[in-house]
């Protein structure tokens, strides 16, 4: 009766951590998939998107996931293999500086066009 005990708790912990890990995968594999971009559906990210291409992305972060990949390892292929643009966020770099430092520079100028238009009106 003893060892009844102990395995009915053993089995109760490895379903919950099964269940814990089955989840946790799922929860990155869609974090993923709403990080790239359809190439068929321009506007979706492929988690959105039900195009056989999507659905066939969708299946290849799945098989890359159970191969042992890293999320890094993930966006580095498909950065790789279809370019920046599929990554709806894509990595600071030579490339993507101006689209990074674009905000900036308009709150900036904003921020300056703002502040003469306040000076201007207190004299």
């Amino acid at each position: 009766m003893k060892y009844v005990k102990y395995l009915i708790l053993i089995l109760t912990f490895s379903f919950f951590s099964f269940n814990f890990t089955f989840a946790f995968d799922k929860e990155l594999h869609s974090k993923i998939t709403k990080n790239l971009r359809c190439l068929i559906c321009q506007g979706q990210s492929i988690y959105d998107s039900d195009s056989e291409f999507a659905n066939s992305l969708k299946f290849l972060v799945e098989k890359k996931m159970k191969e042992g990949n890293s999320e890094k390892e993930i966006y580095s292929f498909f950065r790789d293999k279809y370019g920046q643009w599929i990554l709806y966020e894509p990595e600071f770099d030579k490339n993507t500086y101006f689209l990074w430092l674009l905000p900036l520079l308009m709150f900036l100028i904003g921020g300056a066009i703002i502040f003469k238009i306040f000076i201007i009106k207190k004299n």
